[in-house]
């Protein structure tokens, strides 16, 4: 939830509101002192998960979906999928298009945790158009396999004002 508020630029009181809990509430929350109840959740995903599928990203998306490189875009909050392109799809044994809609972290690389671990401190979450290469190892699944490669993460806003990150292998 603080990556969300940190790349759209919203406070902790205006999700207390959205929320209908207290400032105080989401401070914890963020925190990780307190967990917020399952009904909490639900809406704080709803509020959060970027969508790729309205209008005014369909460029984007025949972009991505046309591309001859192995990229996808994912929700940069919550890395759910929202589009893959057709050799990415066949890295994946075609399973992309199940995924879509889908959160991919379970399938991340240790290199790929690490990555994402550093991105606060690199300033990735306060300023837009961010950029990160770095290599990766396997992440030993069969179902949606990351190779040992260089991968580069880039951030694009979106239409509804939130935030995708197109992931590219390179090499």
């Amino acid at each position: 939830m603080r990556r969300y508020r940190r790349l759209n630029g919203v406070k902790q009181s205006h999700i207390a509101d959205v929320l209908e809990v207290t400032q105080a509430t989401v401070s914890r929350w963020e925190s990780g002192a307190h967990e917020p109840e399952a009904a909490h959740r639900e809406r704080i995903v709803a509020m959060i998960a970027v969508r790729a599928d309205n209008d005014g990203d369909a460029a984007l998306r025949r972009l991505i979906e046309t591309s001859t490189l192995p990229v996808h875009l994912v929700c940069d909050t919550t890395h759910r999928l929202l589009a893959a392109s057709p050799a990415r799809k066949a890295q994946w044994g075609g399973a992309g298009d199940a995924l879509l809609g889908r959160s991919l972290w379970r399938f991340a690389s240790a290199e790929i945790i690490a990555a994402e671990e550093s991105l606060a401190r690199r300033g990735w979450y306060e300023r837009p158009f961010q950029r990160l290469r770095f290599s990766t190892g396997h992440n030993g699944s069969d179902e949606v396999p990351v190779l040992p490669s260089l991968m580069q993460w880039e951030t694009v806003p979106l239409a509804d004002g939130l935030i995708g990150r197109i992931t590219t292998t390179l090499a």
